[in-house]
């Protein structure tokens, strides 16, 4: 079996629509400025409209143009949203097809890396089958709010962070990155979930969390194994990890921010290994990228430019 395969390489069946990832991750690239964001997105338009196209994504294109995206970002999750119950199936869906690749990610670097120590093949073999699980478990939720795989576009950015070909770079960008960001975000969606009473969604993903910590855990321990002894190396993984961090910190809304839809889940993290050092980091890599306030005007004037267009060509 071949090593180190590339995101493109994934297979999926027909019911997937496979979203371009250069849109996935450009908020974490742009300033706090609404004319920037709002005229990178706009040049973007026909990309995200092609990636949305027979997907349930798209009547939230036709409604909000380009801007969608942030939409969906702007707000936490609150019951009394008229579109909550899309931004649900949205967000879980988002996780499904992301607990998809972590099995994958944990697969490849099973396989990967031959002369890893037999003690990290345990730990990779273990996630595997704890990922196998949170697929079918958000499978399960995503029917539960009335969503079925493949309702919208799947990026593979997560993968992406799977194809490292150093052991502790992988670990570092998977297990501490991508793994602590499923701890914010399920933290979140359990709170969503109590909120609104719904006891199966909060005590489902209860279960997922408790792995997630146990997977940052697995990088936090095998970073410090793989670089002992060497502080350069060990200072690249970290620099690797940041970088990771500022992808998905998708553009403020997950972050220490007042204003954040997605709060650093501090206690769990340090739970699975994190130091206050490195949170109070993450926070300030996190709090970059555009304000709530400016994604709110970009939106706003995306949506005006999206219906003038429609209406030009109607014209």
């Amino acid at each position: 079996m071949k090593r180190f395969i590339e995101h493109s390489e994934l297979a999926r069946d027909g019911r997937f629509v496979r979203q371009d990832n250069a849109v996935v991750g450009i908020l974490a690239q742009v300033p706090d400025d609404v004319d920037t964001l709002v005229d990178l997105l706009d040049r973007l338009s026909p990309m995200v409209e092609k990636s949305v196209e027979g997907t349930e994504a798209e009547p939230l294109f036709e409604a909000y143009g380009p801007g969608f995206m942030l939409v969906t970002l702007i707000e936490a999750l609150v019951p009394e949203d008229p579109a909550i119950a899309t931004r649900v199936q949205l967000r879980f869906h988002g996780i499904f097809v992301g607990e998809l690749q972590a099995l994958e990610g944990a697969g490849r670097s099973l396989w990967d890396f031959p002369d890893a120590p037999w003690e990290f093949k345990m730990n990779m073999a273990r996630q595997c089958w704890d990922e196998a699980r949170h697929v079918q478990i958000f499978e399960k939720l995503l029917d539960h709010v009335d969503g079925s795989p493949g309702m919208f576009p799947e990026a593979t950015f997560l993968f992406e962070c799977a194809c490292s070909d150093d052991p502790a770079m992988r670990v570092a960008g998977v297990n501490r990155g991508l793994e602590g960001l499923a701890c914010d975000v399920f933290r979140d969606m359990i709170r969503y979930g109590e909120k609104i009473g719904d006891e199966k969604m909060a005590q489902a993903i209860d279960y997922v969390l408790a792995d997630e910590i146990t997977h940052v855990r697995f990088g936090s321990n095998w970073v410090r194994e793989f670089t002992k002894d060497d502080p350069d190396y060990f200072a690249r993984t970290q620099a690797f990890r940041r970088q990771v961090d500022k992808q998905f910190s998708l553009g403020g809304a997950r972050s220490d921010r007042d204003d954040a839809a997605i709060r650093i889940a501090r206690e769990d993290r340090l739970e699975a290994g994190f130091t206050e050092e490195e949170l109070d980091e993450l926070a300030g890599i996190s709090g970059g990228g555009p304000s709530r306030e400016t994604m709110i005007e970009a939106a706003r004037i995306l949506k005006e430019r999206h219906f003038a267009r429609r209406e030009t060509a109607a014209s």
